[in-house]
């Protein structure tokens, strides 16, 4: 069954993702919605590749390809 396109989710102002030292979980606070209606919040959780992997997909998406890597990686977000 496919979801009607007015879902959304964005990320929730103010609070930065997150990641566990020791395991490298990573959670990202989300906001969902109903077209412009908040429907609730929930966190986005991923493992450590799994957030490399989005973060890598992301910036291709963004066109930042050919940009060098930033010094600080995923672990470094608290």
């Amino acid at each position: 069954m496919a979801l009607p396109v007015r879902l959304h989710a964005s990320a929730r102002r103010d609070e930065p993702p997150t990641a566990h030292g020791l395991t490298g979980e990573v959670r990202v606070p989300i906001a969902l919605y109903d077209l412009d209606e908040h429907r609730g919040d929930t966190d986005l959780v991923l493992s450590r590749a799994e957030a490399a992997r989005l973060f890598g997909q992301l910036a291709e998406a963004l066109g930042y390809v050919n940009t060098p890597p930033r010094q600080r990686s995923l672990e470094a977000v608290r």
